[in-house]
């Protein structure tokens, strides 16, 4: 029912964070925009096929939405790191009833041609600490992957560390089948995306 679609690398403000992720890479990030529904914006990076990275921030310049943001970005402090991976699918409201309490409610959004419907929690907290994904739903052909430079860089690994594991592992089988998917048990909540990319793998 779900794919992996991107991952989100959260971090204070986009002119600390991309050059991190960037450094770390050693790749330059495209262009991606705003999310002004949110008061959010992003750079991305191709992972291959229809999968992509995003470094993502509180927009500086953008309104203040009336709910908190997403992947609970209005509590964030601290190095840039990854803290959100996000599946698409094909039917969202299945994939909400299929899924823990306060995943979300649905939110049409758009960005240029892009079109997506997203579960945004109200309080911008995804369940299991945020280690359970966001959900989204592509509507029509476009998606960002498509229109991103291939820089060679694949995901390795999506390790999800959490006090709850036996319980976040049974919420997702029923939704999710990804042999790079890694779930452990760890008293604090953690997550770490490792890329194979050209100068050898890279965790972040």
């Amino acid at each position: 029912m779900l794919t992996l679609d991107h991952i989100a690398i959260s971090a204070e403000t986009l002119t600390y964070g991309v050059p991190d992720v960037e450094e770390a890479l050693g790749v330059d990030l495209a262009q991606g925009g705003a999310h002004e529904a949110m008061g959010t914006h992003n750079r991305l990076l191709s992972l291959g096929g229809d999968e992509y990275l995003e470094v993502i921030a509180v927009d500086p310049a953008a309104k203040r939405p009336e709910q908190p943001r997403w992947f609970d970005l209005d509590n964030f402090i601290g190095a840039t790191r990854a803290t959100n991976w996000i599946c698409r699918t094909p039917d969202l409201k299945a994939a909400l009833a299929a899924s823990p309490d306060g995943a979300g409610a649905i939110w049409p959004l758009q960005r240029g041609d892009l079109r997506w419907n997203m579960a945004i929690p109200k309080n911008g907290k995804l369940p299991f600490d945020g280690l359970f994904p966001a959900l989204i739903q592509w509507e029509g052909q476009a998606h960002p992957a498509q229109r991103l430079p291939d820089r060679d860089i694949r995901l390795a690994r999506l390790r999800l560390v959490s006090p709850d594991a036996g319980a976040l592992k049974e919420a997702l089988a029923p939704l999710i089948q990804d042999p790079r998917l890694e779930i452990i048990g760890g008293a604090t909540p953690d997550m770490t995306v490792v890329l194979n990319t050209p100068k050898g793998q890279v965790a972040l």
